[in-house]
């Protein structure tokens, strides 16, 4: 899939937000990425052999206080494991969706432990 398309998925993720939810990402970048780099794996704990498919950098909402002044946090879904682990378009794009709204999560101050308990995994 070429990158214009591989984003509109995750444009049309985005797009699906509730708007209560959508308003409180004012702060956030989402951006498409080939495959993570060295220090974005070093920065998720990766192995040579694992992978990931989206990853968020930033400071969670619970964590903020008025007084945070923090630069935009960053949310990056990463094109190539993905399309290499979803074969068609339909799974392609059911894992998308998952994929952000997983990073969001990070987002809001869910953890992967969190997730894990609310069967999100």
């Amino acid at each position: 899939m070429d990158s214009e398309s591989f984003e509109q998925l995750v444009v049309e993720a985005l797009e699906s937000l509730p708007p209560a939810f959508a308003a409180h990402l004012d702060n956030v970048e989402v951006i498409v990425a080939r495959r993570p780099t060295r220090e974005q794996r070093r920065a998720l704990g990766l192995r040579p052999w694992q992978t990931a498919y989206g990853m968020y950098d930033g400071v969670p909402l619970t964590e903020r206080t008025s007084s945070t002044l923090a630069p935009p946090d960053t949310i990056v879904i990463f094109q190539e494991p993905l399309e290499r682990d979803f074969r068609t378009t339909a799974e392609l794009r059911a894992q998308v969706r998952r994929t952000v709204l997983h990073e969001i999560a990070h987002a809001f101050g869910i953890s992967d432990a969190r997730l894990r308990d609310l069967g999100a995994y």
